[in-house]
């Protein structure tokens, strides 16, 4: 078998971590004020003090609340190993008590290697779920309930044990009947974007390889110092902050890398800042820009015409005004790309109808087009890249707008 080659090993590990949540928030979960830190200490002090608690999980979907929570519970495990049962619920399959007990009934079966009836019914299953926290109580073992999606839940549960909601609502608990939020403790963790020190950490944990694996010693080491001038890299910085005004969230953030990594030269084995630019513009939709791909030569004309009148600073302008524009660029090329005015006043209503131009205010609609002040709704980057994608753009548009920049 073929000896791998460095750096599709380095692939492979990089996009490995980037599909393992755990891995990602491992670098999140150091400090003492981290939710990872939080929660630990309060279901480990609910072990060890054999006591009741209640804890919600809160923040957008994709902001890491179920990667901490498997970091914690495993964790706890190792540590806890004869201590500790979890039951996991899902507010999607078990939002009534029916199916909530019947599930939490299965799963102590199935832990405890007894038999599980599906024929029995709710007030068994409860009788069953009430007797086996009984037994766990008087053996010193700690029932950890996981209520994903938990404001779909309505169940309540009074005997000794801890409860773990995870919800994207943050008025999940408000969502509860007053007999059940009185019984809910109401300790709240929010899960916010992470700061920006926090996301450095993340990017050199997850993209860093290790110095002490069977990677060449030189080639980790020139990889890693690499990694390192492009995190540094104003311009790095730029991408990923324009990401994250796009999705900030973790799980999507992991999802980018992933895209980016899979763009790595394998030739010569390094990242690029190249990498990351090209996965940023694969990743964000441009509506507009597939707009510009399909409109004819006479509309590239009059938005090009519209992009010149507003860098002359002619706030206001209305159709006769582009004429005057593209009369202007025609006898000063003599291009032959030169319609009728009837023509142009149809392709600008075309662009109307596209919302690639739009009125300044809605009293627009109710004038004539020609008359009727109006505004360029795709920015100069938009404008350009447009131009640039178009297969057969006039060579005088792309000539006109590089003078612009």
């Amino acid at each position: 078998m073929a000896r791998e080659i460095p750096a599709e090993k380095a692939l492979g590990l990089l996009r490995s971590r980037l599909c393992d949540p755990n891995f990602a928030f491992k670098a999140l979960s150091h400090s003492d004020d981290s939710n990872y830190s939080k929660l630990k200490f309060l279901v480990s002090s609910s072990i060890t003090e054999a006591c009741n608690n209640s804890i919600l999980l809160l923040g957008p979907r994709g902001s890491g609340k179920i990667a901490v929570l498997e970091l914690v519970l495993s964790d706890l495990l190792q540590e806890y190993p004869d201590m500790i049962s979890v039951i996991r619920l899902s507010g999607l399959l078990h939002s009534s008590d029916n199916c909530a007990f019947k599930e939490i009934a299965r799963q102590l079966c199935m832990e405890h290697q007894l038999v599980f009836s599906r024929m029995a019914s709710f007030d068994d299953n409860s009788q069953f779920m009430i007797a086996m926290l009984r037994e766990c109580g008087l053996a010193h073992k700690t029932i950890i309930f996981i209520l994903d999606e938990f404001d779909l839940f309505a169940l309540s549960v009074t005997s000794q044990a801890v409860v773990i909601g995870v919800s994207c609502r943050l008025d999940a608990d408000m969502l509860l009947d007053k007999r059940v939020r009185s019984r809910f403790s109401h300790r709240k963790l929010l899960f916010l974007p992470p700061a920006n020190e926090d996301i450095q950490r993340l990017l050199e944990h997850i993209l860093s390889l290790p110095t002490d694996s069977s990677f060449p010693p030189d080639y980790a080491v020139a990889f890693n110092t690499k990694l390192q001038n492009i995190l540094a890299d104003e311009r790095f910085k730029e991408i990923i902050s324009t990401y994250l005004n796009f999705d900030s969230t973790v799980k999507h953030l992991l999802r980018y890398l992933f895209r980016a990594v899979s763009y790595m030269d394998l030739e010569s084995g390094m990242l690029s800042l190249e990498n990351f630019k090209a996965a940023l513009s694969n990743i964000q939709r441009h509506p507009k820009l597939e707009c510009i791909k399909d409109c004819s030569i006479l509309e590239l004309y009059i938005l090009v015409c519209m992009k010149r009148l507003e860098i002359k600073e002619q706030n206001s302008y209305n159709f006769n005004s582009v004429m005057k524009e593209y009369k202007s660029i025609h006898d000063s090329v003599k291009t032959s790309d030169y319609f009728a005015r009837n023509v142009c006043l149809r392709a600008f209503e075309h662009l109307l109808q596209r919302e690639l131009i739009g009125f300044t205010d809605n009293r627009g609609q109710n004038h004539s087009v020609e008359f009727t002040p109006v505004k360029l709704l795709v920015s100069f980057h938009e404008l350009h890249q447009g131009l640039k994608s178009y297969g057969s753009c006039p060579a005088i548009l792309q000539q006109l707008m590089d003078r612009q920049k």
